[in-house]
């Protein structure tokens, strides 16, 4: 499937996300914190934008909606349940709905916690899903509106896409979120070796995205809560995932 997937690296560590189909000759963007970077960054590749997609309704994912809408006359489709409180939407996306880009479909999927509406984009085909505030790269989002219960089950939904899923999220937070995840897994080998592969990049001035499933049910703490040897880390052997999961947000929220 011919989609074409480019970063755009707004404010401080926030990362929006150009799509565009070739054979459609259609583009849209996830998660705009910004206008003006967006505008130039689809300028520059020669592409028109005709769709905006929004995970939640955060202004550091909403807040170029006004100006790409001005600029192109863009459709803003996002969470039904953050409708309100996202600027310029006119298609409200539920749990189980799909939207075009293109010849790439994508299912929106119910990922609260971090907010209570938040969606994540999955698409089957272009084998990617778009996470926002949920699931980052060796991380998750904090939860500010709903519980760590509900987080870890909308982990869950996302663990369980198939290991090849590229995961675009909203921030480029992995060199920190590595070492919270050394605190939590030392002696994971796979872990251990990704760290020295973040460091590089970053030393390099590459981003850590996109990251896969498989890489993060290999190394992510937030996806491991019901491992044995995750558990046994936080003197929690068989205690429920749930509590084990509300563990690690808790340290990570302190770290």
């Amino acid at each position: 499937m011919a989609l074409d997937i480019r970063l755009v690296p707004l404010l401080t560590d926030n990362y929006a996300y150009l799509l565009h189909d070739y054979g459609a000759d259609v583009t849209a963007v996830v998660d705009p914190a910004e206008a003006i970077p967006v505008l130039r960054a689809a300028e520059s590749a020669g592409w028109h934008l005709q769709y905006v997609l929004n995970t939640h309704h955060h202004a550091d994912h909403t807040g170029g909606n006004r100006g790409i809408v001005s600029a192109t006359g863009a459709t803003v489709a996002a969470p039904a349940a953050e409708r309100d409180r996202i600027p310029e939407v006119t298609v409200r996306l539920k749990d189980g709905d799909t939207w075009q880009i293109g010849e790439a479909s994508f299912l929106a999927i119910a990922t609260p916690g971090h907010t209570l509406g938040q969606i994540s984009y999955y698409s089957a085909g272009a084998k990617v899903v778009f996470t926002g505030d949920t699931l980052f790269a060796l991380g998750c989002g904090r939860v500010f509106e709903g519980t760590p219960a509900q987080l870890w089950h909308s982990l869950l939904r996302l663990r369980a896409l198939p290991d090849h899923t590229k995961i675009y999220c909203g921030h480029e937070y992995t060199e920190a979120n590595c070492r919270f995840a050394l605190t939590i897994e030392p002696e994971n080998e796979a872990l251990v070796r990704r760290a020295d592969e973040i460091r590089r990049l970053r030393a390099a001035g590459l981003p850590t995205i996109p990251s896969t499933i498989g890489l993060e049910r290999a190394t992510n703490p937030f996806f491991r809560a019901d491992e044995p040897s995750v558990q046994k880390t936080l003197g929690m052997a068989g205690a429920d995932p749930e509590a084990v999961f509300a563990e690690i947000r808790h340290r990570k929220d302190i770290f």
